[in-house]
């Protein structure tokens, strides 16, 4: 079960981060802010569950949430 657990966080996160992308070249920020949500709320969801998401996101598209959240700024 963790691995499909897993399987389909790691799906999410793909798409959520591509979601995000295009709606940044884009230029839609409500977009950006709720793909940005999204994404880290996924990151958060599999860090509580003890899942290593390393590698799953570039650091550009991490980067992008953090600011459009607000968080650490």
């Amino acid at each position: 079960m963790t691995s499909e657990f897993t399987a389909v966080l790691r799906d999410q996160v793909g798409s959520t981060e591509r979601a995000l992308v295009a709606a940044e070249h884009s230029a839609q920020p409500r977009e950006v802010y709720r793909h940005s949500a999204r994404l880290l709320d996924l990151l958060d969801r599999a860090a509580r569950n003890g899942v290593d998401t390393t590698g799953w996101v570039s650091e550009e598209a991490r980067s992008v949430a953090l600011a459009a959240c607000h968080i650490g700024a």
